[in-house]
């Protein structure tokens, strides 16, 4: 499965697409739907879905343009984040007004594609999930997991112990594991129990 990673947004959120069999699935589109669309359309893709890793506004400002691009492209999110997407704390306008509840609105675990693995982990919001390849080596983080640190846990939903517990699930990947997170550089499993003071603190317990 090949994957394209852009920075979208004010707040540069790592939008990762996942392309197979002439399918796209666009992880986290933050922002930018003209220019997630017009890279897709350059590899001869087709849109099939929008996964989010949780539902901060950052990660889900382009899904209205995008889902009026492409109509009944569904949209699949953990069941404890559908709150979160219109909350009213959930914005920043200009650039991150407020967005309805997206149509065809569906739970990530019904994800029928065997080449990813769903995790889930949540802390940072209540419904955060991760997405594992196996085969690629590859983790989409989200916010549970940064290069040298971890997702904030004072927003609304946010919750420290929960989101210790949710690493130890990403410290038992293999080692090699290429991690790409939410927000800033690629990463590695094994670079993060390394150096990382809050994977170091979960591998060493």
């Amino acid at each position: 499965m090949e994957r394209l990673t852009i920075q979208v947004g004010p707040y540069e959120v790592n939008c990762s697409i996942l392309c197979e069999d002439g399918r796209a699935l666009i992880v986290d589109p933050g922002q930018e739907a003209g220019r997630i669309l017009k890279l897709i359309e350059r590899k001869g893709l087709k849109p099939a879905a929008i996964l989010l890793t949780h539902a901060h506004f950052d990660h889900i400002g382009a899904v209205p343009e995008l889902q009026r691009a492409c109509p009944g492209l569904p949209v699949y999110v953990h069941p404890n984040d559908r709150p979160v997407l219109t909350h009213p704390m959930n914005q920043m306008p200009p650039e991150y007004p407020a967005i309805a509840v997206p149509s065809d609105l569906r739970d990530v675990s019904e994800l029928a594609v065997s080449a990813i693995r769903i995790i889930e982990t949540p802390g940072h919001t209540p419904g955060g999930v991760c997405y594992h390849l196996p085969a690629e080596k590859l983790l989409l983080s989200g916010d549970t997991l940064f290069a040298g640190s971890i997702g904030r846990t004072d927003l609304p939903g946010g919750d420290m112990p929960v989101l210790i517990d949710s690493l130890k699930r990403l410290a038992a990947l293999p080692d090699d594991t290429l991690v790409i997170p939410g927000h800033g550089p690629h990463t590695t499993i094994g670079e993060e129990k390394r150096s990382n003071p809050f994977l170091r603190t979960v591998v060493s317990r």
